[in-house]
């Protein structure tokens, strides 16, 4: 008895010394979305990836996980959101800022491939490509939602992320999505209990202070895409949002 007692008091020391120096797994911090996020890196940025050197990577592993031209729909269809889910561990944040790519009529064409329907309601549209397969479109809302689901489903954390504003003025204001895509984000994050970050609203406020000819040159080639400062400045956005977000632990990865 006192020999097998012995043997269990030696096993559990080793156990617990190889514990101390087993390195814990690092949370991730994936951020999935449009070309806002993630861009070419040359003249045009996303704010995904100066946002990095906002965080300690030492105790976060910070991963763009965003593309170009992809609305919520083809970031789905295309099987790029199963990639992200296949490394989705407890602890890790899923950041999803959508819009700018899912205005159009949804439909089989080059210009309404990538069409949401609008809203967060439960409306569906079924499409006939050529070769004969059949797809279901839904409206934004129901992306957004199945990607706070599935997020919830690995034990991570998501967050939602109204996208950000266009270079788009109007008597000396901003142009806001508040009426759409930015309000369809904040209902149904508000409905699915997760964290919501209203970076539409954070960088338009500062968009109106700074006024048109500055902000204007953020943009070096359209309404849409920022170079590296602009891109900073939203990043510092995303952060401000973080910061504000209370019980989210995510704030405490940053620098």
């Amino acid at each position: 008895m006192k020999l097998t007692t012995l043997k269990l008091l030696f096993t559990a020391a080793i156990l617990m010394v190889s514990a101390a120096f087993i390195k814990p797994v690092e949370p991730s911090l994936h951020m999935i979305g449009d070309s806002t996020v993630r861009n070419l890196n040359r003249e045009t940025w996303g704010w995904g990836t100066p946002i990095a050197a906002l965080f300690d990577t030492i105790k976060i592993h910070v991963e763009n996980n965003a593309m170009a031209g992809r609305s919520t729909r083809t970031y789905l269809s295309e099987g790029r959101w199963d990639k992200v889910l296949e490394s989705l561990k407890p602890g890790d944040f899923v950041t999803m800022q959508f819009g700018h790519n899912d205005g159009s009529i949804p439909d089989t064409t080059k210009a309404g491939r990538r069409g949401v329907l609008k809203g967060t309601g439960e409306e569906t549209k079924i499409l006939t490509w050529p070769d004969g397969k059949a797809e279901t479109v839904h409206t934004y809302g129901w992306y957004i939602r199945k990607f706070i689901r599935d997020t919830k489903a690995k034990g991570a954390i998501p967050i939602v992320v109204s996208m950000i504003p266009r270079n788009e003025f109007k008597n000396g204001k901003v142009l806001r999505a508040d009426q759409d895509f930015g309000k369809w984000a904040a209902t149904v994050a508000q409905e699915e209990n997760a964290y919501f970050i209203d970076l539409n609203k954070i960088v338009a406020d500062q968009y109106d202070a700074l006024g048109p000819e500055k902000v204007k040159s953020f943009f070096p080639g359209d309404h849409t895409h920022t170079n590296l400062e602009g891109a900073k400045l939203n990043a510092q956005s995303v952060v401000k949002g973080i910061k504000a977000l209370k019980k989210c632990t995510l704030k405490n990865y940053l620098l």
